[in-house]
C-alpha cells in the first residue's frame, strides 16, 4: 500500500527534536506503524505483540533494551507496560539525546497510564486517527478514513467485518473482560443506528438485556480505543438550561455504514441515517485537524430546553466561538442559517460573559466544491474541504 503524507508529520517531527520519546496511540490500523517508519526510517522496528519477544521482555528486560539499536520504534507497547519504566531510566542518563525512542499503541487509556506514571515530561504523546479529506481525496462519508478501506474501496466491505473481528478479539479483550462478545458486537450495532444522538444509556441497556453499568463499561472501551467520539454539551456561564448529555458518534463514519448495514453509496443516498452520518463525518474531520495541529481536541453541541440547537461550537483564536450547523442536503437555503443566528444572539448576551462568536458556518454536501454560499448575515455554506481549508 502507498504512503499518504499525513497531516501530523510536522507536529511529529518536532517532537522528535524536542523530547526524548514520543508516544503515538491511535485506533487499530490507522497508520501509526507506516508514519513512524516513513518519518524515521533509520529507526530499529520491534513489534510488541510476538508472543515471543513478549516473553523476552518480561524475562530480561535490560537485555532486550541492550540489543535494540537507538532510534528505536516500539509498536503496540501496550502489551508491555512494565517496559515504560526502563525506558525511562534510559532516557534519564541522557536526558537531552532527543528523538531516540517511538512508541505507539492502539489503546488510549492503559497507554497513556503508563506514560503517566513513568515518562511524564520526558515524552511528547501525540494521536493518529485514520485519514482526513484533507490528507486523501479518496477519503469520504461511505468508505471513511481507514488507509485500507479507502486504498481498495472494492474490498472495504470485507476489510470492516475482519476489522471488527480482530478489534473484538484483541482490543476489547485486552482493555476489559467482555465474556459475551456476540453481545458487544450487537451492543456496536445498535449504538450505530444512535450515531448522532443524545446518549441514553438506559435506552441501549433494555434491548440487549444487560444493566446500565455494562453499558457504561462498553462505552468506555470503545472511547479508550478510540472508536467512538463522545461530543459534551457547552454550557459557559449559561446556568442549567441546557441539555447535560453528550452526543455520540463513531469517529469512522466508514465503519459506521458497515455496522448499519449500508453496502454502497447509493444505499447512503436513500438511508434515513444520512445526516447523522454527515454530522458525525464533520466532527471527525474538526477533531483530526485539532489533534494534527498539535491542538487541545475541543468540540462541543448546544443544545438548550427549549429545543434551539446548533450541532458543533468549536472554540477559536482569541476566545471566540465557531458555530458550525451540518446539512447532507446539495442545496442550502437560507432558512438554514436561523438556529445559528439564535444561538449566537444567546451566546452574546452581556450577562452571559462569554465572547462573543466570530464565526458562523453551515457545511453542506454538493456534488463538487463550490464557492461558499451567503445564507444570511455573517453565515456562510461550503462544502467541507474548502471550511477546513478556511479554517486552517
Amino acid at each position: 500500500m502507498r504512503y499518504t503524507p499525513r497531516d501530523i508529520s510536522p507536529i511529529l517531527l518536532k517532537a522528535a527534536r524536542s523530547f526524548p520519546a514520543v508516544v503515538l496511540t491511535g485506533p487499530r490500523r490507522a497508520g501509526k506503524t507506516m508514519l513512524l517508519r516513513k518519518l524515521f526510517p533509520k529507526a530499529s522496528y520491534t513489534l510488541m505483540e510476538d508472543p515471543d519477544v513478549i516473553a523476552r521482555v518480561r524475562a530480561d528486560p535490560h537485555g532486550f533494551l541492550d540489543g535494540l539499536k537507538l532510534p528505536a520504534v516500539l509498536d503496540e507497547v501496550q502489551n508491555v507496560p512494565e517496559i515504560f519504566s526502563y525506558v525511562r531510566s534510559r532516557i534519564d542518563k541522557n536526558p537531552r539525546r532527543t528523538g531516540q525512542w517511538f512508541l505507539s499503541g492502539s489503546q488510549d487509556a492503559p497507554l497513556m497510564q503508563g506514560v503517566t506514571e513513568s515518562m511524564a515530561g520526558r515524552a511528547a504523546m501525540l494521536q493518529l486517527y485514520p485519514l482526513s479529506i484533507t490528507e486523501s481525496p479518496k477519503v469520504d462519508l461511505f468508505l471513511g478514513g481507514y488507509p485500507e478501506a479507502v486504498a481498495r474501496p472494492s474490498g472495504a466491505s470485507l476489510w470492516f467485518s475482519s476489522y471488527v473481528q480482530t478489534y473484538l478479539e484483541r482490543d476489547v479483550r485486552a482493555v476489559t473482560n467482555v465474556r459475551d462478545l456476540a453481545s458487544y458486537r450487537r451492543f456496536m450495532a445498535m449504538l450505530a443506528t444512535r450515531h448522532g444522538q443524545l446518549l441514553n444509556r438506559t435506552d441501549l441497556a433494555a434491548p440487549l438485556g444487560v444493566s446500565v453499568p455494562t453499558i457504561n463499561q462498553w462505552l468506555n472501551v470503545l472511547e479508550t480505543t478510540q472508536q467512538i467520539l463522545l461530543v459534551p454539551p457547552f454550557h459557559g456561564h449559561l446556568g442549567k438550561r441546557l441539555v447535560k448529555s453528550p452526543k455520540v458518534y463513531f469517529m469512522d463514519s466508514g465503519l459506521a455504514c458497515h455496522l448499519l448495514g449500508i453496502a454502497s453509496r447509493a444505499e447512503l443516498a436513500r438511508s434515513p441515517f444520512l445526516g447523522a452520518l454527515f454530522e458525525g463525518f464533520v466532527a471527525s474531520e474538526v477533531v483530526k485537524r485539532q489533534v494534527n495541529k498539535g491542538m487541545r481536541r475541543e468540540l462541543y453541541h448546544y443544545r438548550d430546553e427549549h429545543g434551539l440547537e446548533v450541532d458543533f461550537i468549536v472554540p477559536g483564536k482569541g476566545g471566540g466561538l465557531l458555530l458550525l450547523e451540518c446539512k447532507a442536503t446539495r442545496t442550502p437555503v437560507p432558512s438554514m442559517a436561523s438556529p445559528l443566528m439564535r444561538v449566537r444572539d444567546v451566546l452574546s448576551e452581556k450577562k452571559h460573559e462569554i465572547k462573543r462568536p466570530t464565526d458562523l458556518a453551515i457545511v453542506y454536501r454538493p456534488a463538487a466544491p463550490k464557492p461558499s454560499v451567503s445564507l444570511g448575515k455573517s453565515v456562510k455554506a461550503m462544502d467541507l474541504a474548502t471550511w477546513l481549508n478556511k479554517a486552517k
